[in-house]
């Protein structure tokens, strides 16, 4: 297993308005892969934040009587509070109105500049402001904005270019020398058919307002809001610094591991931002992930439509762990995926109450009742059963089958995974009947029977972790064991009889009362 530094992404996002359950879909996945990580000995770094730029920003903030700095100011802090509820592990936090973001904008556009890759011009043609997003009038749909549905503004002004069109055949090159850089499969065949069908230069500045990165060698031009957000995923590492230290840290994280994006954004990170480093003389990333859309009635989650939620309302029924899983188990990254109330109570009381909150429950209680809550020793004979054997292969066999799925990105296969050590320790209790093993006085088996149903929990406790990371931890401190956020060593960690003998093992409250109200 690699052990070189793991750099991960979200999109940085657009301060229209509050996270809702799509930018936290996004944000979950790229924490829970970072967490992962981290369990592996990786030195991760996750970067997200907020795109503060642009034309929309500028009229919003006129709208409420207030600068645009001030307005995006009174929005970042909600971004913030999202991500510590539900416990998000990002290493560092962005915004595009932060000095150190400019000046790597402006000094990368200077290099393209100065090596002859920007001409000035002018364009005319459609605009979408909610998006910020240039169209032709090929792409309009009924002469709306295909992205959103809504008007788009005709303009014409001059501008910088980005000459674009001359990276058709590298990008088509990398393409293939790299068939992961775009992910999944289907998203690499649309990105491969987009260049194929010709690439038209770009236009990297605006001059009908002021609110963006200012063009250095341009006055009156700032930085078209999508090139200035694209720039953040190196202006973060300090490109652009004089510091030292600032150039140590781009050398160990880029390229990017991953960049998690939507769909609908691939267009801006699989063709222009890679054409954009080549020209800078930059390494593209290593992967771009596109998932799919959480779609509610058959309609995509967004904020341009109307439809989003806030996360709040279900982290504070479900709480945020069942709220992470749930949306990492029922989507499968990387497609759409429809979200309902009834699924998630489903889910809910399925998986996380039946199955691992009663798992823990009772076995704790066990242990309480019958060995004073105190872990007993690994058996001295290693053979026992074939339903103890069983037991131990599967748990043996999930570190890898876990792997292997999460770096594929698969979480609801690496869950699945995960669910097949929780679901046989659930049937090993019930057929070993310890309940009846302590009335007939065996105490020997009983001892064994408990001991390998708390150290299936201890281990499934492990690859849950990055899901579910405060359950996790719960069940640790429950086992008598120590935070778990502190494992550098999953594989050294999940080898079978890392329970001490005598561990302190604590009942507790429920981790996951059923939800019987299910209106």
């Amino acid at each position: 297993m690699s052990m070189s530094p793991f750099y991960v992404t979200t999109p940085i996002y657009y301060v229209n308005a509050e996270p809702h359950l799509g930018t936290a879909y996004t944000t979950i996945a790229a924490d829970a892969i970072a967490r992962y990580r981290r369990m592996t000995g990786r030195d991760v770094l996750f970067l997200t934040g907020l795109d503060e730029h642009g034309q929309k920003i500028a009229q919003a903030a006129e709208e409420h009587g207030v600068s645009p700095q001030e307005w995006v100011d009174s929005i970042a802090p909600k971004f913030a509070e999202v991500w510590e509820m539900l416990g998000i592990s990002n290493d560092d936090f962005i915004r595009t109105t932060e000095e150190r973001h400019k000046r790597g904008v402006q000094a990368f556009w200077q290099k393209l500049h100065d090596d002859g890759w920007l001409y000035q011009g002018h364009y005319e043609g459609w605009y979408c402001v909610p998006d910020e997003t240039y169209w032709t009038d090929e792409q309009l749909e009924d002469g709306m904005c295909p992205q959103c549905g809504r008007e788009v503004q005709h303009i014409r002004e001059d501008n910088w270019f980005f000459k674009l069109s001359e990276f058709g055949d590298r990008l088509l090159e990398f393409y293939a020398a790299n068939p992961g850089f775009v992910q999944p499969e289907t998203r690499r065949n649309e990105v491969v058919s987009f260049v194929t069908g010709g690439l038209k230069d770009l236009s990297i500045s605006r001059t009908t307002f002021s609110w963006g990165v200012p063009i250095p060698f341009a006055e009156g031009h700032v930085t078209y809001v999508w090139i200035d957000a694209l720039l953040n995923y190196i202006t973060a590492l300090g490109y652009g610094s004089d510091d030292p230290a600032d150039a140590a840290r781009f050398a160990r994280y880029w390229p990017a591991d991953y960049h998690f994006v939507g769909k609908d954004i691939i267009r801006f990170h699989c063709v222009i931002w890679p054409a954009m480093l080549m020209a800078a003389g930059i390494e593209p990333p290593k992967s771009v992930f596109a998932h799919g859309f959480l779609l509610t009635k058959g309609e995509k989650m967004s904020k341009s439509k109307g439809n989003a939620q806030t996360p709040a309302s279900l982290v504070e029924r479900f709480g945020v762990d069942a709220y992470r899983y749930y949306f990492l188990r029922d989507v499968q990254f990387g497609q759409d995926g429809s979200i309902s109330m009834e699924s998630m109570i489903q889910r809910y009381n399925g998986d996380l109450a039946n199955d691992w909150g009663n798992l823990c429950s009772r076995l704790f209680n066990m242990t309480e009742k019958y060995l004073s809550g105190a872990a007993p020793a690994a058996p001295a004979d290693a053979a026992g059963t074939a339903e103890d054997a069983t037991l131990r292969a599967i748990a043996g066999s999930l570190p890898e089958a876990y792997e292997e799925r999460m770096s594929r990105l698969d979480y609801a296969g690496a869950l699945e995974a995960a669910w097949e050590l929780i679901k046989y320790a659930n049937r090993y209790i019930e057929n070993s009947a310890p309940w009846t093993l302590a009335k007939e006085g065996d105490d020997a088996r009983l001892a064994v029977v408990l001991y390998h149903a708390l150290e299936a929990v201890r281990i499934a406790a492990l690859f849950t972790a990055p899901v579910m990371p405060a359950t996790s931890a719960e069940v640790w401190r429950r086992l008598g064991l120590g935070d778990i956020a502190q494992v550098t060593d999953i594989l050294a960690a999940a080898e079978w009889g890392g329970l001490p003998a005598g561990s302190v093992v604590t009942k507790g409250e429920s981790l996951f009362p059923r939800i019987y109200d299910e209106e």
